[in-house]
């Protein structure tokens, strides 16, 4: 059994019953300390926690990026290094070895994850999928976070890199995911207005660097080609290729088909129609 460790691990939750039991009990034993800081959750997702022996705590849900920032800043959090995880997510036993042996040495003030993600079952290895790095790691006084929706972690100091992967596996249900999705599509669509509108993109506009990581080359992508030089209705279909053509999305099987298709092609295609929808509003 992997000894418990000095670090604080952060769980956002809305109405996350499905999820909340197994990700909770995989690190409660392993970390000094499990919070969750929930959005006022109509289902079991508060009994569970507790019954787990997590702390909870409460906020009204503005955007991630505020919620992640207010739990960083305001919650009574008693160690200086803190994890975030997503209550559909959990560790690799490896992962939580590899962390309690790397804290104890480091001159590290934050680290990359390796996310690998699931749909279906089905572990997406392609389509540019895996690895995909997440800054999730870190000293609580090092870090702070920009952008409402796909947030990134901005580290001020050394970064580095773990070996070992964090599991993504959502099991709510396709209907779930749509409806999550169209509400990021309207996120999305109103940052593309705003971006193409004004010219500004995010709070921190010198985080998109082509040479930088994974996370900063998507940004530089998207602020350099993609919104301001793909055209909408058009892109979607040119992604989609990218990923399930070019990346070998197709070798993922009859699941990476669906996933690829619906979050590659469908949710890209939502993005474009909601911000058309906006222009037009916009001249009423």
């Amino acid at each position: 059994m992997v000894e418990r460790i000095p670090i604080t691990v952060i769980i956002l939750t809305y109405n996350e019953e499905v999820h909340i039991e197994r990700c909770i009990k995989n690190v409660i034993d392993w970390a000094d300390e499990v919070i969750v800081l929930d959005s006022f959750s109509k289902d079991k997702t508060v009994e569970i926690a507790k019954r787990l022996s997590a702390k909870v705590f409460f906020r009204e849900f503005e955007n991630y990026a505020n919620q992640r920032n207010y739990a960083i800043k305001e919650l009574p959090i008693k160690n200086e290094w803190i994890m975030f995880l997503d209550a559909d997510e959990y560790l690799t036993e490896e992962l939580k070895e590899e962390i309690s042996e790397t804290l104890t040495k480091t001159d590290c003030d934050g680290f990359y994850l390796k996310r690998r993600f699931y749909f279906w079952g089905k572990w997406i290895k392609h389509g540019g999928y895996y690895p995909t790095w997440i800054l999730r790691l870190f000293k609580r006084d090092k870090c702070y976070v920009d952008r409402a929706i796909n947030e990134h972690f901005n580290v001020e100091g050394n970064i580095g890199y773990l070996k070992n992967d964090f599991v993504d596996d959502n099991i709510k249900g396709i209907n779930e995911w749509i409806i999550k999705h169209n509400k990021y599509a309207s996120f999305e669509a109103e940052e593309l207005a705003n971006f193409r509108n004004n010219k500004t993109y995010n709070l921190n506009n010198d985080f998109g660097k082509y040479w930088g990581s994974q996370a900063q080359r998507k940004r530089w992508i998207k602020e350099k080609v993609w919104n301001p030089l793909m055209p909408p209705l058009v892109r979607p279909f040119i992604y989609f290729f990218y990923r399930y053509i070019i990346r070998l999305g197709f070798l993922d099987g009859k699941q990476g088909l669906i996933y690829h298709f619906l979050q590659g092609l469908w949710f890209q295609f939502i993005i474009d129609v909601k911000y058309l929808e906006m222009k037009v509003e916009s001249k009423d």
